[in-house]
């Protein structure tokens, strides 16, 4: 099998192989970048490699490997204008992991220092346009390390992905299903629960009158003089910043193969 399938659009230069057992987390990186032809032309390859990953279950894997065919058989200018729509108007389904946390606080830039550091320390360098809190850049960095980090890390974020998860589903969007895989490869799914019903309250911020709300927010910032107000964070990124540091952090270890594979499911040989 070729590496088209798991190649980055982001432009970042690992100085290391990603492990074989953990491709997979490269195809869910490649799933939330904005669709391409080269994506397209991929998702051939991106299902060979969902299939022989063990550590999902069948259903989970029957459904990214589904939405990989509609994707692949999709309009491009639609699948891309969806993308949009998603993503880039509003921030409760953003990819930035930290935005969901510090909101727009001086926390979330000393969180993305911390981040850089980890990935400085490992090899793995990021072109300078790139942010180090985008999903598909951080699970770029995960498919090239252990298990043991991989699940640590996994714990770490898994509050963001239950609730990205949430909101991407109540959008009726396939992409609820990476931050759902994710969760599912520490046995976390059932997180995604609790956070159902308070997202079905959530009034959408991806309206004209949403985003012409926070327009007129950030421009009243932007002139602010007081420190205190640059500082402010969003009420969300408080809940969840109190949130994290309420809860302890336990070891997290990743789901061994033998306690999703299904006996009658098709898994490739490693």
């Amino acid at each position: 099998m070729t590496e088209a399938a798991t190649q980055s659009s982001t432009p970042v230069e690992p100085s290391f192989e990603p492990l074989q057992g953990m491709r997979s987390l490269r195809v869910l990186a490649r799933l939330l970048d904005y669709p391409t032809q080269e994506l397209q032309d991929a998702c051939g390859e991106l299902i060979e490699i969902l299939n022989a990953e063990s550590r999902l279950g069948a259903a989970l894997k029957s459904s990214l490997m589904e939405w990989c065919q509609r994707l692949q058989e999709g309009d491009l200018l639609e699948l891309q204008a969806e993308y949009v729509a998603m993503f880039d108007k509003g921030r409760a389904t953003s990819l930035l992991l930290f935005e969901h946390v510090h909101g727009e606080s001086r926390d979330r830039g000393q969180a993305m220092v911390d981040l850089m550091a980890e990935y400085s320390a490992a090899g793995f360098e990021l072109d300078a346009r790139e942010l180090p809190d985008h999903l598909p850049v951080f699970l770029e960095y995960l498919s090239m390390c252990d298990e043991a980090e991989i699940g640590r890390w996994l714990g770490e974020i898994r509050h963001i992905l239950a609730l990205l998860t949430a909101r991407l589903e109540e959008r009726g969007a396939d992409h609820a299903l990476i931050p759902l895989s994710l969760l599912a490869l520490i046995g976390a799914e059932d997180d995604v629960e609790e956070h159902r019903p308070q997202v079905k309250k959530e009034a959408p911020d991806n309206t004209p009158e949403a985003l012409d709300a926070v327009w007129e927010e950030e421009a009243v910032r932007f002139s602010a003089t007081s420190d205190e107000d640059c500082a402010l964070q969003s009420a969300e990124g408080r809940r969840l910043a109190e949130r994290k540091k309420a809860v302890h952090s336990d070891p997290v270890k990743i789901m061994p193969s033998a306690w999703s594979a299904s006996p009658s499911s098709t898994v490739a040989d490693r």
